[in-house]
């Protein structure tokens, strides 16, 4: 008898025992199907800031048959723009006369030989400066180096103005946290729509961070933009 009841005993040990294992497994399955679930988003954050430098190339050309003369010209244009700029309030450690450049007619294989002037002499002064509004109202009054006979080389592509933001390491972090809320607001619409509620975060990367031009017509403005990339867990 008390063998009996050792072994009815021992069948209800092993059947609740396989029931809880049951359950443990079916828990263990549900919580895996689960971890499957997931929304995955992206929040933007955009930004419009002023350019805070600027490099400003004036270039002038001289044309000659005479180097020593050409360069005496070079030295007294150098010397009006160095002046004109000083006194506008731009510091010498803001500017930079780059050596010239020659280009000799005669020293081209497939140069015509029927020219007016053997050499043509590139010269460049550069501005880089913080002050970018100061820099653009003196670009509007090079005319007062034309008064002086100095021709200031207007739409030559391989000296543009170029305008640059350096403050991106001051205004990233506070647009990431929008850029990570705006992607919040997108999952839990996800998430409402699928009559679900959003969990936790699965993974979640910054990715592109990009300064451009706001368009073609102002580029001392730029457009800021932060994009992240964040997988949430979806749960019933």
């Amino acid at each position: 008898m008390n063998k009996s009841k050792g072994i009815v005993v021992a069948a209800v040990i092993l059947g609740l025992a396989t029931v809880i294992l049951g359950l443990c497994l079916k828990a263990g399955i549900d919580n895996f199907s689960d971890r499957d679930r997931v929304v995955t988003v992206k929040g933007l954050c955009e930004k419009e800031v002023a350019a805070n430098k600027v490099t400003w190339p004036i270039v002038t050309k001289e044309v000659g048959n005479d180097l020593p003369t050409i360069y005496e010209r070079i030295q007294a244009s150098n010397d009006a723009i160095l002046a004109f700029l000083k006194s506008n309030g731009i510091p010498a450690e803001e500017i930079a006369v780059n050596a010239p450049q020659v280009f000799d007619q005669a020293a081209e294989r497939y140069a015509s030989q029927n020219v007016a002037y053997r050499y043509t002499v590139t010269n460049v002064v550069v501005v880089t400066s913080g002050k970018v509004d100061k820099v653009k109202d003196l670009m509007g009054k090079q005319t007062e180096l034309l008064k002086q006979g100095i021709a200031v080389v207007a739409g030559d592509y391989n000296y543009a103005t170029l305008y640059e933001y350096t403050g991106l390491n001051t205004i990233k972090p506070e647009m990431i946290v929008e850029a990570t809320a705006n992607a919040r607001t997108a999952a839990d619409k996800f998430a409402e729509d699928s009559h679900s509620k959003l969990g936790k975060i699965k993974t979640a990367s910054q990715g592109q961070v990009t300064i451009e031009d706001r368009d073609q017509y102002t580029p001392d403005v730029k457009t800021v933009r932060v994009v992240t990339s964040i997988t949430y867990y979806l749960e019933d």
